[in-house]
């Protein structure tokens, strides 16, 4: 008796990563990564978000027990990978356009859409004259190349202590009408998937950047949320349930 061939699939987000690398690469960015445990300063403060800013009650944090960073700031698990808006630019003078990657982990309560530890990226790209245009630009051309077709997003107003003007960008729901059921946008027809801006002068200054002369945008995507649309998967749940059954489609 022959035995059965048994091969192995790549997991949903890692198919999604390859294909949003893929495109970036092809865009000219650069593809970097900074650190998972990451300072109070870095993760919050240089972002423009004090210690007493109303934005740290957006993100409830896993503070790393007895772990004091170089700085001397409390260590956490980064909340968000924004914090390469100044790690970057301290070591790499603009212009530049870069592209990064990695887990984040926030202390909060899980549903069809949210996760306490998410999968993202973020772009950001700083030159002389850069705008929001660009931005828009850029994220539908990487939608495009990722999703195979023209993908429908719309730009509202948002705030992020971290970018100024802020926008949110809303994508059209795959999984319904508007229906009412519906467990990914809630029957709206449209789901948030990017935070994203003009880079505020604080984060540019606290890079090492003169706001004068330069300025950028940056946004960032749950690339989990991605792949929601992508593979027509309801639950963000799944993707971290290791379920086989979900990862053998692939």
């Amino acid at each position: 008796m022959e035995k059965e061939d048994k091969k192995g699939h790549y997991h949903p987000l890692s198919l999604l990563q390859n294909d949003v690398v893929s495109a970036y690469i092809d865009m000219g960015f650069e593809v970097t990564e900074g650190p998972i445990v990451e300072s109070d300063w870095y993760n919050f403060e240089a972002l423009n978000m004090l210690k007493d800013h109303p934005a740290r009650d957006m993100q409830d944090t896993f503070y790393v027990k007895n772990k004091i960073g170089t700085d001397s700031e409390p260590m956490v698990l980064r909340t968000q990978i924004s914090h390469m808006q100044v790690r970057y630019p301290e070591k790499n003078p603009p212009p530049f356009k870069i592209v990064y990657f990695g887990k984040v982990f926030r202390n909060e309560a899980t549903d069809a859409t949210h996760e306490a530890e998410l999968s993202h990226f973020e772009c950001m790209a700083i030159s002389k004259n850069i705008n929001l245009g660009h931005m828009k630009g850029t994220i539908e051309e990487v939608f495009r190349r990722v999703f195979h077709r023209d993908v429908e997003i719309r730009l509202r107003p948002g705030y992020f202590p971290f970018v100024e003007p802020g926008v949110e960008v809303d994508m059209k729901c795959f999984n319904c009408n508007a229906t009412s059921g519906c467990p990914i946008c809630g029957g709206s027809g449209w789901r948030e998937v990017i935070g994203s801006g003009i880079m505020n002068p604080v984060v540019l200054k606290n890079g090492g950047i003169d706001p004068e002369r330069w300025q950028g945008f940056a946004y960032a995507i749950g690339w989990d949320r991605l792949a929601l649309f992508k593979y027509g998967v309801d639950n963000i749940r799944k993707f971290n349930a290791g379920d086989l059954r979900l990862t053998n489609q692939f």
